[in-house]
């Protein structure tokens, strides 16, 4: 084979380089996070968006909006109802509201985790509860509230214990399901050192899973949420539940949705600072 002359090594040098290939933008690539700020913008931009088209489907007189005001009121008369819905004791209706969903929600959680730990980690116990567990995750909320209303009759009581067996069986399958997905290679390597089933559970299986419970939990707030305004819709005079009652007894259509509005911030606002503190928390977990 003759080797190549001084003129063919001349022209392999000079040749560009192969150009490597340039990854696709963000938005055009599965499952990729984009910058914060571009993030906010684009769900401000959308709401926005949601807004202004509200806006135009109720603008003008009643007989002129493409949605009757008795239907759907416009965004200036909804937002500028604002002050009248404060003098109805709105800040006492929050916490009202917010109480009852915080004692549920954590009364789910130690009994939730509590038994979803177990269950995970022992499978005959698993087996022995998910018939009930999916039998409460079946119920529909409709016809839960009649059998808290039984059970406990109309009282404070019953409000709570409605949020908890509302929360709970999802709190314990979540749990389940978190303490599953722990790799067992964590569980022979503690076993391999001599750590006993206490400490196994405890300080592998329960440390390694309890980012994702606390995900769970930050759902289970927001939908707890929405499931109380079920039940302080009967005969109760106090709570967010009872405010929305009394607006559409009375007609007001603006404060029923003014107030559906703030309780959508409410879920925003309290999802976004369990973010926060499970962000500092799992410091190590990138994905939350």
């Amino acid at each position: 084979m003759n080797a190549p002359s001084g003129s063919q090594k001349a022209a392999e040098a000079k040749a560009p380089a192969a150009a490597l290939p340039t990854a696709p933008p963000w938005w055009r690539t599965l499952r990729a996070d984009g910058p914060a700020h571009v993030r906010f913008a684009l769900g401000a931009s959308f709401i926005a968006l949601l807004l202004l088209l509200w806006w135009v489907l109720t603008r003008g007189a009643a007989t002129e909006a493409i949605i009757s005001p008795s239907k759907l009121p416009s965004p200036g008369k909804v937002f500028g109802s604002f002050g009248a819905v404060m003098e109805r004791d709105l800040i006492g209706a929050i916490i009202a509201t917010l109480s009852r969903v915080f004692f549920g929600v954590a009364l789910a959680a130690l009994i939730g985790i509590g038994l979803g730990v177990i269950a995970a980690s022992f499978r005959a116990v698993g087996a022995a509860m998910m018939p009930l567990v999916i039998f409460l995750r079946s119920v529909p909320m409709g016809a839960l509230l009649p059998l808290t209303l039984l059970w406990f009759s109309i009282g404070e009581e019953q409000k709570r214990m409605f949020i908890f067996l509302a929360v709970v069986p999802f709190v314990f399958s979540d749990t389940v399901q978190a303490i599953s997905s722990v790799p067992e290679r964590y569980v022979e390597t503690a076993q391999t050192l001599g750590a006993s089933r206490l400490q196994i559970v405890v300080k592998v299986l329960l440390r390694l899973a309890l980012p994702d419970i606390v995900t769970s939990l930050r759902f289970q707030v927001g939908l707890a949420l929405g499931y109380v305004t079920l039940a302080e819709a009967i005969n109760t005079e106090t709570g967010i539940g009872a405010l929305i009652n009394t607006s559409d007894r009375l007609g007001y259509q603006e404060h029923k949705y003014l107030i559906l509005f703030i309780i959508a911030l409410l879920a925003f606002g309290i999802d976004a600072c369990i973010r926060v503190f499970q962000r500092q928390l799992f410091y190590y977990r990138k994905d939350l």
